[in-house]
Formats: structure tokens, C-alpha cells, sequence
């Protein structure tokens, strides 16, 4: 993977029903319908951002990459491909660590209306898929312990919770921890 400072760009990918499209300030209108539910932050946190709140933060986000160039973002919005219909997002915050591995971390969210129906596994499948092409060499996600669903995608993903504890989140990861004597 280039420097820091050259984070790859996020492209569009076709997985099964879906189409992953790059984040675009653009997509704040449509995606605001979606977002605006109190029930999303039952388990993310936080509340529904303002249309403008959401085009202010889906700019900054299209830049790629963190002001200083120490994170790259990579943001995929979730399109049904049968009707075009927006479903939810995809994320990746990319870090550098400093023995030179890139670690991913990882998010979905799909709107309330269209959970169930494994937008959120299908989704975060080809994303993965795509962040290893990119050689991307460690997956983290955080998830809330009772969100099964969530949890779910996680093991599918092939990521293993760690027994850390992030802001009462458990943090899953592809990399496997040491073990035995001596560990």
C-alpha cells in the first residue's frame, strides 16, 4: 500500500443484489431519509444527523482521507440494484501501524427498512474482499454485545471477538491473538 498521505480511492463494486458506489457529497439527500431514525442510534450512538449536518460530514468524508493524511476513509453507499433504492453504508477508516501493517476498521449500517434481508453481510463481504486486494492486512470492527446481527456479519467476515472493550463495544479482529504457554 502507497504512503499514507495515498490512500487508495474507494471504487464501485457490484456484490449480488447489491451495488457499492463510492460516497459522494451528493448522496446526503437521498442517504438523509434513509439515516433520519432514532433507531439506528440505538445501537451506534449518537443521533440522526440534519440534512445539512450530513452534507457538511458526507464532504469531508469524499476527501479520502483524514486532514493530516493519517487515515484513509473509504465509503461505500448500498444500492439494491433491482429497484436502485438505497439500503445503507459501508465504511473503512485505514491505519498505518507502525511495524507497516494496515489495519481496516470496519462499519455498516442499513436502514431500518431493509435490515433482515443480508444487505449489511453482502455489503461488508465485498468490501472486505476489495480492502484485501488493496492489501489491507487486519480487520477490527466494533460491535455492541447484544447486536446479534452485527455480530453475525462480524463472524462472517471471518473476525473473532478480542475481550477489549471500546466504549462498551467489543472489538472483533482478523487477526488472531497468541495463545498458549508463554502467551
Amino acid at each position: 500500500m502507497p504512503d499514507p498521505a495515498q490512500w487508495p480511492a474507494a471504487t464501485e463494486i457490484t456484490a449480488g443484489a447489491l451495488r457499492l458506489e463510492p460516497l459522494r457529497a451528493a448522496h446526503a439527500a437521498e442517504a438523509f431519509t434513509l439515516l433520519d431514525d432514532v433507531r439506528l442510534h440505538t445501537w451506534i450512538g449518537g443521533h440522526p444527523l440534519s440534512p445539512e449536518q450530513l452534507r457538511a460530514r458526507y464532504r469531508r468524508l469524499e476527501r479520502g482521507r483524514s486532514p493530516d493524511g493519517e487515515q484513509g476513509w473509504l465509503n461505500w453507499m448500498l444500492r439494491r440494484t433491482s429497484d436502485r433504492q438505497l439500503v445503507g453504508t459501508v465504511q473503512a477508516t485505514l491505519e498505518r501501524a507502525p511495524d507497516g501493517r494496515v489495519t481496516a476498521e470496519l462499519a455498516w449500517v442499513i436502514g431500518t427498512a431493509h435490515q433482515g434481508h443480508g444487505h449489511a453481510r453482502t455489503g461488508a463481504l465485498a468490501m472486505a474482499h476489495w480492502l484485501r486486494a488493496q492489501r489491507v492486512d487486519v480487520l477490527l470492527a466494533h460491535v455492541h454485545p447484544g447486536h446479534r446481527a452485527s455480530a453475525g456479519v462480524a463472524r462472517a467476515l471471518g473476525l473473532a471477538p478480542t475481550g477489549t472493550v471500546v466504549d462498551g463495544e467489543t472489538r472483533w479482529s482478523s487477526e488472531v491473538p497468541p495463545s498458549g504457554p508463554g502467551t
